[in-house]
């Protein structure tokens, strides 16, 4: 059977996500983790070290005029879980609206991003990538302002990694996860809130 990005809503929606055991593997396996990465929007941790940088600034914070370069840079590794079929399945995803990337640019280059799949209000976080130090934190910082100020009740990262951690990341149990799933898949969230905060600004209302 040929997967479509109906497919994919379909097991975003169970709590399932689909990774590759390489960029070579021509398999699609489905992954539903016993203890699962979530970032907590309000607990975000933005230490002092990116708080300049965001301060500093000389960088741009777009979404979406780079979702296939971001997926590209997430896949330009050693190891990667995208193969081809999975990043076409993205990149359809985004044409309909539903997968968008979060990216920081410097001095016309993309060095920074994160992408993922939005359903309800939740943003299901697939990859993200650093082309300089701190791209990916940035990107991240500027992810969550925006899912704060649209609405968002849930950021899935899927795993939890020592980078995320630092962040603030933590891990809860799997039927926790669908508990909070089920939740967020009620009413709409909005991927972009006007006026559209920055990382520092205090929280609305």
């Amino acid at each position: 059977m040929r997967l479509t990005a109906a497919h994919l809503l379909r097991a975003y929606a169970m709590g399932i996500f689909p990774m590759a055991e390489s960029r070579d593997d021509p398999e699609v396996h489905w992954v539903d983790p016993r203890r699962r990465g979530v970032m907590p929007l309000e607990g975000f941790h933005i230490s002092r070290k990116l708080a300049q940088a965001i301060r500093r600034g000389g960088y741009e914070a777009r979404a979406d005029t780079a979702f296939d370069a971001v997926v590209r840079a997430c896949a330009a590794r050693a190891e990667t879980w995208i193969n081809a079929t999975i990043h076409n399945l993205y990149l359809d995803l985004h044409r309909h609206g539903f997968a968008h990337s979060q990216e920081i640019w410097r001095e016309g280059r993309l060095v920074g991003g994160v992408y993922g799949v939005v359903l309800g209000r939740a943003f299901f976080g697939e990859s993200m990538f650093s082309a300089e130090t701190g791209g990916s934190k940035l990107a991240l910082a500027h992810l969550v302002a925006r899912l704060r100020a649209g609405g968002f009740v849930l950021f899935d990262t899927q795993f939890l990694t020592p980078h995320l951690a630092s962040l603030g990341a933590e891990e809860i149990a799997r039927a926790e996860y669908h508990r909070r799933l089920a939740a967020a898949l009620e009413g709409q969230a909005d991927w972009n809130p006007i006026p559209l905060p920055g990382p520092l600004d205090p929280p609305r209302g």
